[in-house]
């Protein structure tokens, strides 16, 4: 029983610290970071004025305070990340036709 002391203490360690993580939000998170990727390309570029970048920089703060409130309670339900996937649908439709409107 001594020898298995150090091995649950070092578990209940790591479940406790793993408890206070918010939950994983993976592809949420790699398709936020390749909009705004997008987004600073195109005002880069010139494809989008300045305005335009503000305004897709602003949805895309919306979108990481939605996913935050989605993670507060520490679920992320099948619900919530299906919303969250639906935002960035329209945030990326958004930016391709900012990027494409010739101006």
């Amino acid at each position: 029983m001594k020898q298995l002391l150090p091995f649950l203490l070092l578990g209940l360690c790591a479940g406790a610290a793993l408890a206070d993580e918010p939950p994983a939000t993976p592809r949420f998170d790699q398709r936020q970071e390749n909009q705004q990727q997008r987004v600073d390309q195109g005002a880069t570029s010139g494809a989008l004025t300045e305005r335009e970048a503000a305004r897709l920089d602003a949805q895309q703060e919306h979108l990481q305070s939605a996913e935050d409130r989605a993670k507060s309670d520490g679920v992320v339900t099948r619900k919530e990340r299906a919303a969250l996937h639906h935002r960035q649908d329209h945030a990326s439709g958004n930016i391709y036709r900012k990027k494409h409107n010739r101006r």
